[in-house]
Parts: C-alpha cells; structure tokens; sequence
C-alpha cells in the first residue's frame, strides 16, 4: 500500500459568475464532504485498476485490478457493490468488473461477448440489474450481476453510444450517441426504442432533471448542451457551453446542472429555470505533480490542461467531486461557496466516480 495521500489546500480558484471574477482564497471552515462510511471509488483508464480512497482525508486504501481501460463506474442502491466498464484501450473490450466494497475485491467479471466497449453503466432500482451502454455496435445491455447474464440487448440504432440516464422510476433510459450526435431513448418496460431525438455534434454528457422533466445532453463538439422535453421528446433549449463540454450531473438541491468543459478547464453551472450559464469554476491541478499525457484520450487535443470529466455529487449535495483526467487529480468542489477546497492526486487518468460501503 502506498503512502497516504495527504490533502491539498487551493491559495486561489478562479470562481464566480459567467463574467469572470479575481481568485478567491477557500474557506477555512468546510462541511463533510461526504459521509464518514463512504469510500470514493475511481477507475483510472491508464491503469487496468480502480483506486479507493477516504473522501475526506485523501488516503489511498488500495486498489483494485479490474480489466483493461476501465472507464465509468456505478454504485449499487447501498453502495455494497460497484460495477465498473472495462472499456479495453487500443483493442476494445468487452466486459464488467463487480466489486464488493467490504471485501475490497472483484467478485465476478461478465463478459459482454460481442458488444464490445463497454461504457456508461446505471443500477435499476432493485441493485441486482445494471444497464450498461456499449458503443460497437450501439445498444443499451441489461445485466443481472448475480447470474451474469444479459437479460437484455436494445440496438440504439446509432453510433458510439456512450454516456446514460434513467428517469425517476427507470422506466426509460436516454443513451446518448456521440457519433450521431443524437439521444435514443429506449422504454425498459416493453424493451423497444422509442424514439431519437437529434441534438448536436458529439453529444456526450447526458443527466435527467426531474423537477421539470427534461434531459440535458452536453454537444462535446459543438460546444452546447441541448434540453430535451421528456414528454414530447423534442429539443426545446439550446444553450452555448464552451468548449468541448463532455460530462453534465444535475443538483436537485439548487436545480442547476453542472457541465465539465474540458478544453478550458472549467466547470459551468447552469441555472435550469433561466437556462443559462450563471457561473464558471476554473478547476486546478497540483503544481508540484508531474502528468504524462502520453498515449491519453484526446491528447492532441488536451496535452495543456487539466481536462475536467467525472462529476460525482455527495449523497447530501453539498459537494461534487470532479476527476481532472489529465492532471491525475480530483477536485472537491464546494457547492455553496462555489470553491475548489482541496485536492485529491490519483495515479493514472481518473474519470468515473462513484461511492462504496465498506
């Protein structure tokens, strides 16, 4: 086991309105960020293993060896359980990893067979079946972890589906197809694809807003998020994010979305009633670290930043914890003061988040 990792307090972090403001110096006074019985659980995609650790004081626990290029990872209902996309790097992969938390193991692999490059992942509400996207070719995958059987294999009929969303009682899933810039949305009742709804270039980053029933999708390429009306299933907003927004989680708490932009470091936070961007929150890396970005996603692309992606919430929404994949580090972001409080350093480009129960 590695030496401890020690917390990072941040001198300055760029926040305020969509109007830049000067830096700001964090809080000394902080709420827990996250429960005490919580583990933070990432999967960092240059290392074929998951890395847990306290959420409080930054401690690396273990790690866990997983398959190839893991990319996203979920929890179960009670956070015993976690499963985790074993996206393969260079040759595609085609599995899920389970992981008992207290055990602090994998427990079982399930093979996706021909699907391959598995990404997103979901828990139906019961905890024992996972939907799962898989992007070659394009479908949404209902996985019983128990048996490691695939119960079920929809086609999105589009292509690179990616990121994934449930509504309140999982009885649609919205899959979000960054090849087709476009959403298919799929009933988990009758199993059938109900609809595609066209948004923009690359669409990517996907989360559902149950208070006014829509979805908002992040358009990577085309620096916009679009919101579609959960009913009619049709884009009623177009609001501009710039640039390369890739990930997008809602906060029920202060009804906004946050939306990671990648190529400028940042996360914005968009009011849902106004549908705009009310304020930008520049996310740091640790000066003293090190990063290769050799052989990393994008690296022609992002070789000089940070690159925001992951966006977890703390079960009390009081914190989001944000995976900067190409600093190898994870930022606590403060969702009242709107400040980056600490720094957590990973190892080897972190994106996922999800939460355990030892």
């Amino acid at each position: 086991m590695r030496t401890p990792l020690f917390l990072l307090l941040v001198a300055a972090v760029g926040c305020g309105t969509s109007s830049s403001k000067g830096p700001t110096a964090p809080s000394t006074e902080r709420e827990q960020p996250a429960p005490v019985d919580l583990v933070l659980l990432t999967p960092e995609k240059g290392a074929a293993d998951v890395s847990v650790l306290q959420p409080e004081s930054g401690e690396l626990l273990t790690r866990i060896r997983v398959g190839e290029g893991p990319h996203e990872v979920a929890s179960a209902p009670d956070y015993r359980r976690v499963v985790v996309s074993n996206y393969g790097k260079k040759k595609p992969g085609n599995s899920i990893s389970v992981i008992d938390v207290p055990a602090q193991a994998v427990t079982k692999t399930i093979a996706t067979h021909d699907y391959e490059r598995p990404h997103d992942l979901v828990f139906l509400p019961e905890g024992r079946l996972v939907a799962v996207t898989v992007e070659e070719p394009g479908a949404l995958l209902v996985i019983d972890i128990d048996t490691g059987e695939i119960e079920k294999a929809i086609a999105t009929e589009q292509r690179k589906s990616h990121m994934l969303a449930l509504n309140p009682d999982a009885t649609r899933a919205f899959v979000a197809n960054v090849a087709s810039g476009s959403v298919s949305v799929i009933d988990l009742v009758t199993d059938t694809l109900v609809a595609i709804v066209k948004t923009d270039a690359g669409a990517e980053g996907i989360t559902y807003v149950p208070s006014t029933e829509e979805v908002w999708v992040t358009n990577r390429d085309a620096d916009n998020v679009s919101v579609i009306d959960g009913k009619s299933l049709t884009v009623i907003a177009t609001i501009p994010t710039p640039t390369f927004p890739i990930r997008a989680r809602y906060v029920a708490s202060q009804n906004v979305v946050l939306v990671a932009a990648a190529l400028t470091d940042t996360i914005y936070v968009l009011d849902v009633e106004r549908r705009e961007v009310v304020r930008k929150i520049q996310m740091p890396g640790l000066p003293t670290q090190r990063v290769s970005t050799t052989e990393r996603l994008f690296g022609d692309k992002f070789s000089k930043g940070v690159v925001p992606i992951g966006i977890l919430l703390t079960p009390d929404e009081t914190h989001a914890y944000v995976a900067n994949s190409y600093a190898d580090v994870i930022s606590v972001l403060n969702l009242s003061t709107w400040e980056v409080e600490r720094l957590i350093p990973t190892r080897a480009e972190p994106d996922g988040l999800a939460w355990g129960r030892p």
